[in-house]
């Protein structure tokens, strides 16, 4: 007899893996549908940051990574181009940690193991038949094409490049970001835990100049990165592959809706979460917390049902739809606003900005108030 389930997620990485794990405890069947990872591919050198409440979820999941993998971040340090600066520290805000930096296999191991030991959950190769159908294939969703769903994009004229460094002297669990002058954006994510020395990288750069640092000799290209973040953890070495993708803003016009098919196989819907809903500039760091906000509220807006309605029921994935896209909109105007900003190089505008960011760094209780906002993100969403 052919299997039964009522729910199919498109895309097994953090997000997909972390709503089936979620729907399990509901005592739905869920059919996880996972490609088979690329023959020859490159360690994944990625790192997110995840805040406070994305943490409890994981821990809840019992899939948050050991303290060697998941480095808390004390303190965090922002450069402006013309000398303004911004400090935040997790003491002065009573939090254990403003955020923790998650190496991505690490995490997807966890989240593995957890979904091979869920008896609800079962990993397919091809979508399966359900009440309902949720895509978590990322940006370059097929399915969401496939729907036929509008993605609003807007692209940013850049490229994040992603890589791994090793640093002269210890990253002291601080978290550092410069604006510089050519409208580019460095980042160090500590690494390796409390005493580590290691960083991951994510540079936003002018989408011309990526080309020309991917080709960069190694040596070549960790002297540019130390003279970008101005010698301020020594010399480093690059200590992994070099990625890059294009940065764009973008979300998707409509999260949920009939399946094509829905006339022929019954009544069955589709909708959308994490990265194929919508895309933000990683300025802010806010991109998986964002996803995991999407498959909590999934979730309790599933759990919240009355006894007779279906998982797949458009009243209630219009409820989520609607909860979501209002708690994304002020993330998506602050990064769209800070990246806009600080990618004008007129002289007045980087005056001003940077007059800004001082300015803001001595306001007192608002900085304290939007740092305790961005900490607990995703329990605000």
């Amino acid at each position: 007899m052919a299997q039964t389930y009522d729910i199919c997620i498109r895309g097994a990485g953090i997000v997909g893996r972390t709503l089936a794990l979620l729907l399990a405890r509901e005592r739905l069947r869920v059919a996880l549908v996972a490609a088979p990872p690329p023959e020859g591919a490159a360690p994944d050198v990625r790192a997110y940051a995840l805040n406070a409440a994305a943490r409890q979820l994981l821990e809840g999941l019992r899939a948050w990574p050991d303290t060697e993998h998941a480095t808390a971040v004390t303190r965090m340090q922002v450069y402006g181009d013309q000398g303004a600066q911004l400090h935040f520290d997790a003491d002065e805000l009573g939090a254990e940690a403003l955020t923790w930096i998650v190496d991505v296999p690490a995490l997807e191991a966890r989240l593995a193991e957890a979904v091979r030991y869920q008896p609800q959950v079962e990993v397919v190769a091809e979508p399966q038949p359900a009440a309902l159908t949720v895509v978590c294939e990322g940006r370059a969703s097929r399915t969401r094409d496939e729907f036929g769903v509008e993605f609003e994009l807007t692209p940013y004229g850049q490229h994040a490049i992603a890589t791994r460094l090793h640093c002269e002297r210890p990253h002291a669990q601080t978290a550092l970001q410069w604006f510089l002058p050519d409208g580019s954006i460095l980042a160090f994510l500590p690494l390796e835990g409390a005493h580590g020395h290691a960083v991951a990288v994510v540079w936003s750069v002018p989408q011309e100049l990526a080309p020309q640092l991917l080709t960069l000799v190694p040596e070549d290209f960790a002297q540019q990165l130390e003279t970008a973040s101005q010698g301020a953890l020594g010399a480093l070495q690059l200590r992994g592959e070099r990625v890059a993708w294009p940065l764009q803003l973008a979300q998707a016009r409509q999260w949920c809706g009939p399946m094509p098919d829905a006339a022929a196989a019954g009544a069955r819907s589709w909708v959308l979460a994490g990265d194929a809903a919508h895309n933000v500039h990683p300025l802010s760091g806010h991109g998986l917390n964002l996803g995991l906000g999407d498959v909590q509220a999934l979730a309790r807006v599933l759990h919240g049902r009355d006894y007779w309605r279906s998982v797949g029921d458009l009243r209630l994935l219009r409820r989520y739809e609607r909860e979501r896209k209002a708690a994304l909109l002020p993330m998506l105007l602050t990064t769209d606003g800070l990246q806009q900003l600080f990618a004008r190089r007129e002289a007045p505008v980087q005056l001003l900005r940077n007059l800004g960011l001082r300015g803001f760094e001595h306001s007192g209780p608002l900085k304290a108030w939007m740092a305790k906002q961005a900490i607990g993100a995703v329990q605000s969403a």
